[in-house]
């Protein structure tokens, strides 16, 4: 077995590099769009010119920058508290135990109800009476990964999908019309939820608070959004962040049944 001992480092080293990969795409995922990416970009700078400056042997320019990256750590902590918190979000609503796909294989940990199939044509019905009466809402359709983290900050529900209940729900009076409402299969799961508003500056300036709510919960988990909108009277369907074009009603009907396969 010794003569595989030289194998060892190459594929640490691999590891390695793949772990490094992996950590520096969640990073600029979540700091793409926002001013964090220019501070990011600053920090990399300086810490490749400390690492020439130490190659080189430029002792007191190496020292000098060597104090700044070794006090920087702390301060870097304030600056990107926010970033910081973000980024442990991010992980902790894509980790194992908390991916749905893993309750198919585990039977310890099975949900307490079970989700049937999405009916979407009745949902979209459901959006489209909205539409006619000018009605905002923002529906968040759980796929994968659990929104349990979110569904907290709202009212637990467990309503099947049908007009008369969306209608209720986003009527203006009604006191679960702020917020979005979470849809797990053919249920209603929450209502009145508060999401993680985008900070992506490439943001349309025109679109408002409930879209860059659509944005922010889309990228950092796999749920898909569909925004109707009071102002436009339009229906936008949202993921990873984007949003998505569509023809006509049974093309958005398409591309929803394509992500819940």
């Amino acid at each position: 077995m010794d003569k595989f001992n030289f194998l060892i480092p190459d594929i640490i080293d691999v590891i390695d590099i793949i772990l490094v990969v992996i950590l520096l795409y969640y990073v600029y995922k979540l700091v793409k769009g926002t001013a964090a990416i220019n501070i990011l970009i600053g920090i990399i700078i300086i810490y490749l010119i400390w690492k020439l400056t130490d190659v080189l042997n430029m002792n007191i320019l190496s020292n000098l920058l060597g104090q700044f990256i070794s006090v920087g750590v702390f301060a870097l902590i304030v600056v990107f508290q926010q970033e910081i918190r973000k980024f442990l979000l991010m992980l902790g609503s894509n980790n194992l135990t908390n991916n749905k796909l893993y309750y198919k294989y585990v039977n310890i940990f099975k949900p307490s109800r079970e989700i049937s199939q999405m009916n979407i044509e009745e949902f979209i019905k459901s959006c489209k009476k909205l539409v006619s009466t000018k009605t905002g809402a923002l529906f968040i359709i759980e796929r994968n990964n659990s929104l349990d983290f979110i569904k907290n900050s709202g009212d637990n529900l467990y309503l099947e999908i049908s007009s008369p209940i969306i209608e209720s729900i986003f009527y203006k009076n009604s006191p679960l019309h702020d917020g979005a409402v979470i849809i797990d299969g053919n249920f209603i799961t929450a209502a009145r939820v508060v999401l993680p508003v985008s900070e992506n500056q490439k943001i349309n300036s025109r679109l408002g608070l409930r879209h860059r709510a659509a944005f922010g919960i889309t990228e950092k988990t796999d749920a898909i959004a569909i925004v109707v909108s009071e102002e436009n009277g339009k229906i936008s369907f949202i993921k990873n962040g984007e949003i998505f074009k569509y023809s006509n009603d049974e093309n958005l009907i398409a591309m929803i049944e394509a992500e819940l396969v």
